[in-house]
């Protein structure tokens, strides 16, 4: 049975230990080190370049984390480094680059990015070799199933966990091809994509999926993005962990 309990055990930090005042941009080597160095865990977002190497970087396009501007798509893994991080020396990392500077320090919580109507199976399975040789804890999520019930053919040693919220929001769902928004939001998919744990939406914990991920299903719940107070009281009466920004939870 997968050992979980690193993953609840303590918050952990949304793409890092991100502090944009004190020069660390999310996403990037200051931001994971950071977070290494106090036992954060750390979530992070990766993505294909078009050369085919795995990097970590959660939008879509440049221009809100970076002087560039335009789609990230397409860029070969040159390109994006040549682009510097707003304000910082920081460059676009690689997942090769953050597995060397964490080292197994602490727990490592990898989202595979979803464009929802292509299934990106090759993303799926460049992520799994680069963490076939990782000596440290890590985990896979994904907000598409079809990603996560690749990664349980691919690689099914490898942990593997859903996020997900209600679906509501058709500018974020309604790009699905082949999964409909109801089983998104009621996680039916379950029986097909195999998940092992659910990071879960914190505006919705204590409705009925979550109570039954829970209870049911007993499965780890992780619950995201905690940014105030009252999501971290609605997180800890739940008893889902912290995924965290813009504050420490350990002060």
């Amino acid at each position: 049975m997968t050992d979980f309990s690193w993953l609840t055990a303590r918050p952990i930090a949304h793409r890092g230990l991100h502090n944009a005042k004190a020069g660390r941009i999310e996403n990037t080597l200051s931001a994971f080190d950071a977070a290494a160095r106090v036992g954060f865990p750390m979530e992070m977002d990766v993505h294909l370049s078009a050369d085919g190497v795995v990097y970590v970087f959660h939008d879509d396009v440049l221009d809100r984390l970076t002087t560039g501007k335009g789609p990230v798509a397409g860029q070969t893994m040159a390109e994006l480094k040549a682009i510097p991080m707003v304000g910082t020396e920081d460059r676009i990392p690689t997942l090769r680059q953050v597995l060397d500077l964490v080292g197994g320090r602490t727990g490592l919580v990898v989202e595979i990015k979803s464009y929802f109507a292509e299934r990106q199976r090759d993303l799926v399975e460049a992520t799994a070799r680069e963490l076939a040789t990782y000596g440290g804890p890590v985990v896979v999520e994904s907000f598409d199933p079809r990603q996560i019930q690749d990664l349980a053919e691919i690689a099914p040693d490898l942990p593997r966990g859903i996020v997900a919220d209600d679906a509501a929001s058709a500018a974020d769902y309604n790009h699905y091809r082949h999964v409909g928004r109801e089983e998104l939001a009621t996680l039916s998919h379950r029986s097909w994509s195999q998940f092992q744990f659910v990071s879960y939406w914190v505006k919705l914990l204590g409705n009925d999926v979550s109570r039954r991920v829970r209870d049911e299903w007993k499965l780890p719940v992780t619950a995201w993005t905690i940014r105030k107070p009252d999501e971290l009281q609605a997180a800890t009466d739940f008893g889902a962990q912290l995924v965290f920004e813009g504050f420490d939870p350990d002060a």
